[in-house]
């Protein structure tokens, strides 16, 4: 049974920095894409990053290109979002996702984690 747990969220002031991990179980970690995404209140859940299994392919949202860095440390099974120069319209519950193919929507993912939470404080 695969499990993704979300941790690393956290209130922080905009400019500022937070890190983000997704521990995964269940499944041969190295074998599938793994992704971010995030919702924020009111609005639908949103594509933010996305990294194949070896960790060579990456692909980032616009709003998020530039500031957010995703990796992956297959030794450890550990999905990583690293997320820099903040902004109040960050603030949203961001998940990690896996699945058996790279891609950019929801229904690309089978498996999901229950987030976390990132607040950005202006």
């Amino acid at each position: 049974q695969v499990q993704l747990v979300e941790s690393g969220g956290g209130l922080v002031q905009a400019g500022g920095s937070l890190r983000l991990s997704c521990a995964a179980s269940g499944r041969t970690f190295s074998h599938y894409e793994m992704a971010w995404f995030r919702q924020a209140p009111g609005k639908e859940r949103e594509f933010v990053a996305a990294i194949s299994w070896g960790g060579g392919s990456t692909h980032y949202s616009d709003s998020v290109k530039g500031r957010f860095f995703i990796s992956r440390d297959n030794a450890k099974n550990t999905l990583f979002l690293h997320m820099n120069s903040l902004k109040p319209e960050d603030t949203a519950v961001y998940y990690c996702a896996q699945g058996a193919t790279q891609g950019f929507t929801q229904q690309d993912y089978p498996y999901w984690g229950r987030g976390t939470q990132v607040t950005v404080s202006s």
